[in-house]
């Protein structure tokens, strides 16, 4: 899952772009991304809210883009607003990705329902601007199951059928660098939920703690720590780099299951 930052702010400046983003989503394509995250908000920490229209503006290039060339992989929104995501879905999008986990918005889960969309939920404690205070769990990967388990519950009962569901026990969302560690190492406990996990550390600060450097020097934490995650059950990893995961998890796969 290819990381398509459309905006100013986003932690890792080398992901932010403006005009050149329909660009730099048909490079993911040729590197070998078998899906496209757009979003138009940074969620970093302390980010600040963007008003839909604007982030809407953000997002339309790579979603004409999209269109225009025929969709040719999946392409998600990473998006909290209603009004964005059903935008996104009807220029083509067939995954709304939500960080909130359905808190910030639960119709979400009606658009889902109505254009049998892919919905990811994620967890998060609090907001983008508090998630980092002073993040505590008294049992971090069970506390990340229970209310992942409260958000896929959330979303069936708006009617979206299970196999829409993804989850994301959402490294870097009120969770300091070793939850982070335990959440990588851990997340074949999330397998009983049933439904396949993503993953997205990339270059993320948990990296940045263990290494001593920024995030523009972290792609090799990150490939070790995606490497390890698909290890320990994540289906799908969210990376800024794609063609560099695209060899790894290659590699990762071949070793896993015997098979070249």
């Amino acid at each position: 899952m290819g990381v398509l930052n459309c905006t100013p702010d986003s932690f890792y400046a080398a992901s932010r772009t403006d005009s050149s983003a329909p660009a730099r989503y048909h490079e993911m394509i040729a590197q070998g991304a078998d899906w496209i995250d757009v979003g138009g908000e940074s969620t970093r920490p302390g980010a600040a809210p963007v008003a839909a229209e604007e982030e809407w503006a953000r997002i339309e290039p790579v979603a004409e883009a999209a269109r225009k060339a025929g969709h040719p992989v999946v392409l998600s929104v990473d998006t909290t607003k209603y009004d964005v995501a059903a935008r996104a879905l009807d220029a083509g999008a067939a995954i709304i990705n939500d960080v909130s986990g359905l808190r910030a918005e639960p119709r979400l889960a009606d658009l889902a329902k109505r254009y049998r969309a892919g919905l990811v939920l994620m967890h998060m404690r609090g907001t983008p601007r508090t998630m980092q205070t002073a993040p505590h769990y008294d049992d971090v990967l069970g506390e990340i199951r229970s209310e992942l388990l409260a958000a896929v519950d959330r979303a069936t009962a708006a009617g979206v059928d299970l196999e829409q569901i993804i989850i994301d026990p959402g490294i870097g969302f009120g969770k300091t660098a070793e939850h982070n560690l335990e959440i990588v190492r851990g997340l074949d406990s999330l397998a009983d939920l049933g439904r396949p996990i993503l993953l997205g550390a990339s270059r993320k600060s948990f990296v940045g703690a263990i290494l001593d450097l920024p995030p523009e020097e972290r792609l090799e934490g990150t490939l070790a720590a995606h490497v390890l995650g698909v290890r320990s059950g994540a289906h799908i990893v969210r990376a800024h780099d794609v063609e560099p995961h695209v060899r790894a998890i290659r590699v990762a796969d071949a070793v896993m299951t015997g098979r070249l």
